[in-house]
């Protein structure tokens, strides 16, 4: 296969179409540069030296030393892409185990010194501390360089990983920095040029002396074949000189070992991990796909012991880069092949995940399909699924010596000759006369641009990439066509069917991203002196991009193609692919793109793009993800479109809420949640048991919510555009969460410190608010509190009006509970009344109302409000007394005795004791505590309540005594409460003083039926405890006799009814032998 004919050799300069579109082209702020420094950047890097000195006999010295000056890389996000996993590193790579961040702290706390430039060696010593109790150590660093990229690295380390160690790193970036404080020389050779016979014999002897334990073998070897006259190193013109560059016919690529690259892809393929194991994997596909990072990686899997189970993202586009190669030899294609289809065949190779096809539809001019044809939705339903070798053996089908397309890819100008058609009905160029590419699938395209650009042809990449946009941008206009035909049909019918089987953004080419990083690159102005992490800071500098004309396209500029495909991809309605893994794919891709968008700095040209594409995507129809109709299961736009509303909002506000508007929706919730209707799990995304294929649902709805807290952020302060978006939130977000998180950033931001607050924006807060309460009303979470709180301080910050109106239609936004134990406490606490600031009339207005929120919860739930509405209307009379009649009647109607008991103590705190007695004889009356329930958890509220009847009086006492012996049966219990009344005399006086002399005897009136009450429930106890016990209760059994006799002795005849009590027993249970036995022994 030959390569493309417009190929540049390695060992020329570049021309000047080169040098226009070429990225990283130097160009100085400020003072212009001198010519000579100008000329020496270009042929450093271009030029192999060894090429300068055969073409020129003579090179001046000062010539020489700039060219060797600028021949070290000039910039710090190349040392980074080689020492971090990416470039630049992410934040959490901002730690010790980063060679770069290593190697950035060693240069910046001064650890480099001795740093000397010999032609294109460089070395230093890095004096690195050591651990604490550790002396420092010091390592010697020598790099090679040329052509801008570092081709050999030796470290005292003896670092084996796959970045350069941070030592190298330090080293790299003092040159960078500092590069005029650094000693500079020429290659040795030229100074060994200058001396004569003795101080050549001078200088050895003292290389020798200095060195003599490593270098005296090698150099009386050496000196042995110089003085043989027939010798293999007399027959070879001059001497070899490691510090003069690399030769014309060396591989110019940056340093990376092979070997250990081979083994990091096999341990990561055989670990098949997709977070961890993948990640490093495109880490070392970007490091130029077919470099040595490429080399290995196709290398290594021939004997990895297995292949992972799960796609690694970039295997199958990598292969496709290395078999697609313009230059590759048809040995070494048919090779790869091979390998590849042995590997495609096993059955544990990974499947391409996603819905894509392999034969999708060509690029072309003509009318697109009517819009869900069925021709299409066949075509997507029956692509089979394929491994992700496929594309690459399906690439080794395709070549690159078509007639036309070499025409292309060698000028950037077309003649007559080139004008016409494809020998065909394609025509060649659209109405503009600009090239097009046909015939071949969007991906299958793109693929072969970033194989041009992966393999030394960046400008034939530009020319393949322009013609490919002139043919989307033909496409798209009869797509518009199109829509325009049958737009009243489609809009009548309000859904469509997907009209791209594929999309672009995640497709595993990644189509959109070839093209947008291949224009981008020729567009960015790389400055030399570029520091990703300066001195001064942490902060990092924006990536400078430039306007680059496309040739034979005036007014065109690869920018403006960037940004147009990339809108172009982003904005397409496309269908989401199966699998989890294809889906979190689109939405990486996606970010990716939109990254490098956020990189470029909007003028007023790239602003007009912009907002054509804009209108386009708008008016696009069923093509667009912005169009009026959307297909059910169509990827949202919202990530997209935040970008967009950004970027337009200075220049278009009412473009760019169109846009962002139109954006909001997710058709796949809209079809199954009409407006205003909650999912069954309100405040999580929608679960996937209702849409198992959307696996990244919980994304795109926290995507939706980002790009609405963006425009209501925006809008503060324009009544009309916030209550047009809070209109687009309630009827497209279907998320509780989301809309109280919406509704919290919306009240954050209208309430600014140091400003006055923007009351819309606080409206549109609270009514987001009020949506979230009515939609996870009969849903409790664990969240509910928090909702409830923040929306009463929302209220709060509105005014009065806005809480009363909260309380008084408490019963659709809040249970009873919330209501009284929250919404009516929190309104009327003392720092709420001082924030709003009321006179006397409107504080006791909210006080009303909330007393009155208080009653109504109390008598719709009683058992859990009853209490918080006395505690509220304790200072209103009237209030209060309705309050406490509530209670009274919920006691009729079944009020618990725990929460009758509960109230009761709260009335005897209150100083309401008769009160407290009446609630406590209803909720004794409800009580039953059987003989062995002396444990039971009202216990401590009986006795609380005998203590109050018996600190009343005789009359409370005696009235108590038969509901006590009705409601208690356990007779620890009861003999407890006997003996508690008996210790002092019931009632106190006004002032304390007793009215009754004496104590109460248990043996009269009220105290006797207590007794009696108690003596039979020991007497049955006994018996049902006998029937069934064992052995090793019988101590215990013991025990209880012994109470049961203190009780029996309270009674003037206890000592006989006990010894009866007793023989009864030694007679019915005579067979317990032992137990009785123990009896006799206690008792007699």
């Amino acid at each position: 296969m030959e390569p493309p004919a417009a190929k540049r050799s390695r060992g020329c300069p570049a021309g000047p179409e080169e040098r226009d579109a070429g990225a990283g082209a130097a160009r100085g702020r400020g003072r212009p540069e001198a010519l000579l420094d100008l000329s020496a950047k270009r042929v450093a890097e271009s030029w192999a030296f060894e090429q300068v000195e055969e073409r020129f006999s003579r090179v001046p010295e000062p010539v020489q030393k700039r060219i060797v000056f600028w021949s070290f890389p000039r910039s710090e996000r190349e040392i980074c892409m080689y020492s971090s996993l990416g470039y630049p590193p992410p934040e959490g790579e901002h730690d010790a185990r980063v060679p770069f961040t290593r190697g950035l702290h060693l240069l910046q706390s001064g650890a480099v010194d001795r740093v000397l430039q010999v032609g294109f060696h460089l070395s230093g010593n890095i004096r690195e501390p050591g651990s604490p109790g550790e002396p420092e150590r010091l390592y010697h660093v020598s790099i090679s360089f040329d052509r801008c990229k570092i081709t050999s690295v030796s470290c005292g380390c003896d670092n084996r990983d796959l970045f350069y160690c941070a030592h190298v790193v330090a080293l790299s970036l003092y040159r960078i920095r500092h590069a005029h404080q650094v000693e500079l020389r020429l290659p040795i050779s030229e100074t060994l040029s200058q001396m004569n016979r003795d101080q050549l014999q001078k200088f050895v002897q003292y290389l020798i002396s200095a060195h003599h334990t490593e270098v005296l073998p090698t150099a009386q070897r050496l000196a042995d074949e110089i003085l043989l006259l027939g010798s293999e190193i007399n027959l070879v013109n001059g001497a070899p000189d490691p510090t003069a560059g690399a030769g014309i016919e060396d591989a110019n690529c940056w340093h990376l070992d092979e070997e250990q690259i081979q083994e990091q892809v096999k341990q990561l393929l055989s670990n098949g991990g997709y977070y961890g194991a993948s990640q490093q994997l495109r880490s070392m596909f970007s490091k130029v796909p077919c470099g040595p990072a490429g080399r290995g990686v196709q290398k290594a899997p021939a004997d990895a012991p297995a292949l992972p189970h799960h796609p690694v993202p970039g295997t199958g586009a990598l292969w496709v880069c290395v078999v697609l190669s313009p230059h590759c030899k048809p040995e070494e294609r048919a090779g790869w092949l091979q390998l590849l289809s042995r590997w495609d065949k096993l059955d544990v190779c990974p499947l391409e995940e996603g819905n894509y096809s392999f034969d999708g539809p060509s690029l072309q001019p003509t009318m697109a399909p009517a819009p869900g044809s069925e021709e299409e939705e066949e075509v997507a339903a029956t692509s089979p699924r394929h491994t992700v070798f496929g594309r690459a053996l399906l690439a080794g089908e395709l070549h690159w010596n078509d007639a036309y397309l070499q025409r292309i890819l060698a000028s950037d100008s077309y003649g007559p000759s080139l004008t016409g058609s494809m020998g065909g009905d394609k025509p060649t160029f659209d109405p503009q006369g600009c090239p097009l590419w046909l015939g071949e699938p969007f991906p299958t395209a793109c693929a072969r641009v970033d194989t041009l650009r992966a393999h030394g042809y960046p400008r034939q990449a530009l020319r393949l990439a322009s013609a490919i946009i002139n043919t989307l941008r033909l496409q798209q206009r009869h797509q518009l066509e199109s829509y325009k035909q049958q737009k009243k049909e489609l809009l009548q019918k309000g859904s469509t069917c997907i009209t791209n089987t594929e999309g672009w953004v995640g497709h595993p080419l990644d189509p959109i991203g070839c093209l947008c990083r291949a224009l981008l690159e020729a567009c960015r102005l790389e400055e030399e002196t570029l520091t990703l992490y300066p001195d001064s800071g942490p902060e990092k500098r924006k990536v400078a991009y430039q306007h680059v004309p496309v040739p034979g396209s005036p007014g065109e500029s690869y920018l403006v193609l960037a940004l147009e495909v990339a809108l172009l991809g982003l904005g397409q309605q496309r269908a989401l692919p199966e699998g989890l893994y294809a889906q979190d794919k689109v939405v990486r891709n996606e970010e990716q793109l939109l990254a490098l968008l956020e990189e470029v700095e909007l003028d007023e040209r790239l602003v007009q793009v912009l907002r054509k594409q804009a209108g386009l995507l708008l008016e696009g129809g069923p093509f667009s993800g912005f169009g009026e109709v959307l297909f059910r299961e169509s990827v949202p736009m919202h990530t997209c479109a935040r970008y967009l509303f950004t970027a337009l909002l200075p220049h278009d506000p009412d473009l760019a809420y169109r846009l962002a508007l139109r954006a909001m929706r997710l058709p796949v919730l809209e079809t199954a949640f009409p407006a205003g209707e909650p999912h069954p799990s309100p405040l999580d995304s929608i679960m996937s048991n209702h849409f198992p294929r959307w696996f990244i649902l919980g994304h795109l709805e926290t995507r939706q919510c980002e790009l609405a807290s963006t425009m209501l952020t925006a809008a503060k302060g324009d009544p009309k555009w916030l209550h047009t978006v809070l209109g687009s939130i309630q009827q497209n977000i279907h998320s509780p969460a989301l809309l109280f998180k919406l509704a919290q950033d919306a009240c954050k931001t209208a309430t600014p410190v140091s400003a006055p607050p923007d009351t819309t924006l606080l409206g549109i807060a609270l009514e987001l608010g009020l949506q979230v309460m009515r939609m996870t009303l009969n849903v409790m979470t664990w969240r509910r509190r928090e909702m409830v709180r923040w929306l009463v301080s929302c209220a709060t910050e509105i005014g009065p009006q806005a809480l009363m109106n909260i309380m008084q239609n408490w019963y659709s936004l809040f249970t009873p509970v919330e209501a009284a134990t929250i919404v009516a406490v929190t309104g009327t606490t003392h720092a709420t009344l001082l924030r709003l600031q009321l006179d006397t009339s409107r504080r006791e207005e909210l006080w009303a109302c909330a007393r009155t929120l208080a009653l109504q919860c109390a008598m719709k739930d009683p058992q859990n409000c009853a209490l918080p509405a006395l505690t509220l209307c304790e200072k209103n009379h009237s209030a209060f007394e309705a309050a406490y009649q509530i209670v009274l009647d919920a006691a009729a109607g079944g009020l618990g005795h725990a929460h009758l008991f509960t109230v009761a103590r709260y009335m005897e705190h209150r100083g309401l004791p008769l009160r407290a007695y009446k609630l406590a004889t209803l909720a004794l009356a409800q009580l039953s505590i059987a003989f062995n329930q002396d444990s039971h958890p009202a216990v401590n509220d009986v006795l609380w309540a005998c203590s109050l009847s018996h600190s009343l009086g005789r009359h409370e006492l005696s009235a108590i005594v038969p509901l006590i012996i009705r409601s208690i049966h356990c007779a620890p219990m009861l003999s407890d409460i006997l003996r508690r009344w008996t210790l002092s005399a019931p009632g106190l006086g006004p002032l304390g003083v007793r009215r009754a002399a004496k104590p109460l005897g248990a043996d009269r009136a009220p105290l006797c039926q207590l007794l009696d009450a108690a003596v039979t429930a020991y007497i049955t106890t006994s018996h049902s405890r006998l029937t069934h016990i064992s052995p090793r209760h019988y101590g215990d059994f013991i025990e209880f006799l012994g109470k049961a006799r203190e009780t029996f002795l309270l009674a003037p005849d206890g000592h006989l009814q006990f010894a009866q009590f007793l023989e009864n027993l030694k007679q019915t249970y005579k067979g317990k032998k032992k137990l009785m036995l123990l009896v006799r022994e206690r008792f007699g």
